[in-house]
């Protein structure tokens, strides 16, 4: 047995003897841990870090985010699929930002659906959007090797013939890129400047429309989440959607009131290569700034402090935070594998949230800028709506109310 943090047992290994012997799926980590099951979803193989979530619903959600790009995802959640698929829950803004999580793992075999929203099974919308699943597979145990050992690099197979080659996909594990240092945001971003109008969801009809006279509000894009533009024209700003490419030049030429650093894959460092002269132009400016998940971390580079890599990050729906501004303890959605060393923010810094799970940094302002930033995603609904007045506050402000 080896012990956990808090003294939680971790159980004797249980794939130590595995093969894969009438699989279908597979998952052989570069360690040359193989874990069989059932494949479904697409055929083939992906590579990418394993991770886990422990979201209940919102599967489809999880699987689309931008941020999730060049990652298998391990659902704590037992049962995936009763909710099925539509088309109004994509989180993806641009079609690029389609390049989302590359694989998918579940205890139990994915279910038919049972919504009256559902437009297809999760099955075929896990097999249209290109996500190698792997169901059947003690998700606990991973889940509990993860929180040890961290987020390792996999392989993970969908052969529905069973053919299977333990050999080639360790190979391929090994000779997977790490995360650390990897610049995702690139292959996710948008390529073009767009005018977003959807607004919230006023159920059942669908979103609404944006105002056509409010603030401007320019989104660098580095794989911006849909609702996270539909909470920002909700709160009552007019959207502009920029890559993350484009330069402070290009952003001050728009004259916006705001700009919004958004959420993306990666590694922070890596995407900061390009990222951090323009938003570093843009504080310089004075513009009111947010940053949301890798915006944040990016806004803290850019401000001289670090970010590092987390053991097993936060991935979920259920996650403590506090906001340190108000006192309050807010529900929030989280979906991070490096943090922003909170030891590292320069005095004219001021921390704003913190984990009430492990006391990571959640969120800073800087004293002498108009500049905020949360590491959680706001646009979510765990709490339900905890952190919604981020974007009505950040909004306001620009409005002068």
């Amino acid at each position: 047995m080896t012990e956990l943090a808090g003294n939680q047992a971790l159980t004797t290994n249980p794939w130590r003897d595995s093969d894969l012997d009438g699989a279908t799926g597979a998952i052989v980590l570069a360690d040359g841990t193989i874990i069989p099951g059932e494949g479904a979803g697409a055929s083939g193989i992906a590579t990418g870090e394993l991770c886990f979530n422990t979201a209940m619903t919102g599967h489809q959600e999880i699987l689309a985010d931008p941020s999730y790009a060049g990652q298998i995802v391990c659902f704590t959640f037992p049962h995936i699929g009763n909710v099925g698929a539509n088309t109004h829950d994509e989180e993806a803004a641009t079609g690029r930002a389609r390049k989302a999580a590359v694989g998918m793992v579940s205890r139990a075999p994915i279910t038919p659906p049972a919504s009256w929203r559902a437009e297809q099974s999760f099955t075929e919308w896990l097999a249209a959007r290109g996500i190698v699943a792997v169901t059947g597979v003690d998700t606990r145990a991973l889940t509990a090797r993860i929180r040890e050992l961290g987020m390792p690099i996999a392989a993970i197979a969908h052969a529905p013939d069973g053919k299977l080659d333990a050999d080639a996909l360790r190979k391929a594990a090994l000779e997977a890129p790490a995360m650390e240092g990897a610049e995702l945001a690139r292959h996710v971003l948008g390529e073009e400047e767009v005018d977003w109008t959807e607004a919230d969801w006023a159920w059942p009809e669908g979103p609404g429309i944006g105002p056509s006279d409010g603030p401007l509000v320019v989104v660098l894009d580095y794989g911006v989440k849909a609702n996270i533009l539909r909470r920002l024209a909700g709160a009552g700003a007019r959207v502009k959607v920029m890559p993350g490419t484009a330069s402070a030049a290009d952003v001050l030429a728009q004259s916006p009131a705001g700009v919004v650093v958004s959420n993306g894959p990666g590694d922070p460092a890596a995407t900061g290569g390009y990222a951090l002269a323009t938003i570093r132009g843009v504080i310089d400016a004075g513009i009111p700034t947010l940053g949301i998940c890798l915006g944040h971390q990016m806004l803290a580079l850019a401000i001289g402090a670090r970010t590092e890599k987390m053991t097993h990050g936060h991935h979920g729906a259920n996650h403590p935070v506090k906001n340190l501004l108000t006192g309050q303890v807010e529900i929030v959605s989280m979906n991070h594998g490096f943090a922003v060393n909170r030891d590292s923010l320069p005095d004219n810094a001021e921390e704003t949230h913190v984990s009430l799970f492990d006391g990571t940094n959640c969120g800073f302002r800087l004293k002498d800028k108009p500049v905020m930033s949360v590491q959680h995603h706001p646009e979510a609904s765990p709490g339900p709506q905890d952190s919604f007045a981020v974007f009505e506050n950040f909004v306001s402000r620009l409005s002068g109310n």
